[in-house]
Parts: C-alpha cells; structure tokens; sequence
C-alpha cells in the first residue's frame, strides 16, 4: 500500500496540516508507505524525508488569496507521482489541491477527508462548488472528524452511504510540572482559565472577555495566540477595566504549551461559529485531565468532542454571562471539578490517542482498496 496526503501546506500552522502531517508520520511507523505533498509556506521548493517511507514534496507558492496557497506547481508535481500511489488521501476545504487532482489524470482510489465545509470564504465558494462537487463524486470514500458534522453538512447529504468518520488523535501533552508550578506561582490564589487560538471573529474571544466581567478576581483568563483582533481585544480588555483578569500572552511556544495545559483550572473554548469544526485545542487540554467550557455550534462538531456532563460544560454560544457560569459551576464544585476531570482524561484515551487515529486510517484503506 502506497499512499499520498494531499493538501494544505508546511510548515504546520494549523489542525487540518498537524492531521496531514500526523498520519504521514503515523502511517510510516506502521509501515505503510506514506508520502505528503503541499504548498511551501517558505521560499522556492523542498523536499523532507521524515522517515524512511515517507517524504513531504512541498512546492512553491505564488500567493496566498481567499486563506488558499496559491502553487501551480502542485498540479504538474501530482501528474508526474499520481500514478505511483494506491490511495490520494486528500485533505478539503483546499481548492488547490481538488484542483491538481482534478487535473493529475489520476485513476485509483480516493479518500476525501472532511475536515470541514467553506464557512466564511463565499466568493471562493461560488467559484469551487463544481469542483467542489467533482470532487465528492470522485471521492471512494468520504472521512470526516466527527460524525456529526458528517451528518448535518449540505454538500453531504446525498453521499452519506460513502461517508464516516475518523476522530483526530494525538499524542498526550506532555507534563512540565516545573513549568506550571511557576505559573501558579505567577498567579498564586487565583483560578486559571486558559485559551488558546488564533485572535480571528470566529474565535469568539470577546465573549470570553466578556465573561470575566462576570468572575471576580479569584480567576485570570490566560488567551494565547495572535490575530488581527489582537488590538481590538485589548481595547475591549482596558474599557472594561479588565487589565489585570484578562491577558492576551501572544504567540505561545509549542514547548511552553505543556506549563498552561498542566497549571490551568479548565480550557475555555469560547469558538461561535460552524469554522470551529473539532478544535484539537480540546483534546488536548482533556489529555490533562482539563474540564472544557465550549459552545453549542449548530453543525459542529466541537460539542461532540467535548461532551456535556461528562468531560466539560456546554454552553450557547455568543454568551459570556454563560460562559462565565459554566466556568463558576466547574471551578466551586469540588466534586463536579473531579468528575470532569476524570471524564476528559478518560475520554480523550477513549477516542483521541493518535494510535487509534492512524490504526482506524489504516483499517480504512484496506476497505476501500478492497473496494
């Protein structure tokens, strides 16, 4: 079994690049050979082994427009490996890559993984539906994170009979116990509530601002990440007079993650619109043993993720006042507390570890190769 995952682009910025990027690397160390072709987010080409069955062919991007990599080059590359591959994993929403398909000439399998629909880009979206559509009829199977956001996608609904899900996995964070002793340190006496996501609408971070107006100064509200409503937030924060109990710390170093993670009381997802289609910020926090606040999102899957009762809160979206109960209710109730805790641990071993992820991938390919 040869296989190619197509689409996005590397470095790793995103979910949809860490799952591509993941079942490259996953499905080498299983012994399937896995190779990963995309747009360079750098200068020129390259070309990185990251084992030794599997390599990431990155091609060089003319620009960036619509949130799309722009890299005709794609299209060439894919026609001259197409036929060196048993499966073309490809990764949507990303035109770019439906588009070097579509031209490649390629005649075997397909997998279409779902990683959600084209929310907020709508003029690309009126000139992607055909090939958009194409591309779900080619499709052999269609994959998608959750089954819900399967279930209640438009685009789906006539091909639910090809259509499943496969839950991203990851490996657990792991602990830094120094790391988050010093934030505790740093915010000695005071509840930790941590979020982590780019400063963008969809995010819905004013409403976690919003929210600590409703907490008292028992909680500090940690936000990581940059955006461009980086300004905006601030502005909100000082008018509010929040300065002290909301603090946006900017880009967050990968290895400085586990020290939030492990200090924080609870991981507030605070994400309003169907964009946030998993949130892998989630399981990560649940592999802590962090209870999560998220939202309701009509069509999401972030509420399947994080199950109401039983590893977090969920909570309408749009609302700090219940955003900031939710919090409440979770941090004083000692009991409650413990029970999330444990039921985001063991969910997250349940349905999240990256092994299940690429084993369930691998079973996936077999069956659709056995047609």
């Amino acid at each position: 079994m040869k296989v190619l995952q197509l689409g996005k682009f590397y470095p790793v910025g995103g979910g949809v690049e860490k799952v591509m990027y993941d079942l490259t690397t996953g499905l080498c160390a299983e012994g399937v050979q896995c190779d990963m072709l995309c747009a360079y987010g750098g200068k020129g080409e390259a070309e990185i082994e990251v084992s030794p069955g599997g390599r990431i062919i990155c091609t060089e991007t003319l620009l960036k427009k619509y949130a799309t990599m722009i890299s005709p080059r794609m299209v060439t590359t894919l026609r001259s490996i197409a036929s060196d591959y048993d499966i073309i994993h490809v990764h949507h929403p990303d035109p770019m890559a439906a588009l070097a398909l579509r031209l490649s000439g390629y005649r075997g399998r397909v997998v279409l993984h779902w990683h959600s629909d084209i929310v907020k880009q709508k003029k690309l979206l009126s000139f992607y539906l055909p090939l958009q559509r194409w591309l779900i009829n080619r499709a052999d199977l269609v994959v998608g994170t959750t089954p819900v956001y399967i279930a209640s996608s438009p685009y789906l609904e006539d091909v639910q009979q090809k259509c499943t899900y496969l839950p991203i996995g990851i490996d657990p964070i792991a602990p830094d116990a120094e790391g988050a002793k010093r934030l505790r340190e740093k915010y000695e006496g005071r509840r930790i509530v941590f979020s982590l996501g780019r400063l963008v609408h969809y995010k819905g971070y004013s409403y976690l601002v919003e929210a600590a107006k409703q907490l008292d100064d028992s909680y500090v509200v940690l936000i990581g990440g940059s955006g461009v409503l980086h300004d905006e937030l601030q502005a909100q924060i000082d008018r509010e007079g929040l300065a002290g109990r909301v603090h946006l710390l900017g880009r967050i170093a990968d290895e400085d993650l586990a020290a939030y993670y492990g200090a924080c009381d609870v991981y507030c997802l605070s994400s309003i619109q169907k964009t946030e289609a998993f949130a892998i910020v989630q399981i990560e926090a649940m592999s802590c043993g962090k209870p999560v606040v998220s939202c309701d999102i009509k069509g999401s899957g972030v509420s399947w993720v994080n199950a109401d009762g039983v590893s977090g809160l969920v909570v309408e979206p749009e609302d700090g006042q219940a955003l900031a109960g939710a919090i409440r209710r979770i941090c004083e109730d000692r009991s409650l507390y413990y029970t999330l805790s444990g039921g985001a641990r063991s969910r997250y071993i349940e349905l999240f570890k990256k092994r299940q992820m690429i084993s369930r991938c691998v079973e996936l390919y077999r069956n659709v190769l056995e047609g």
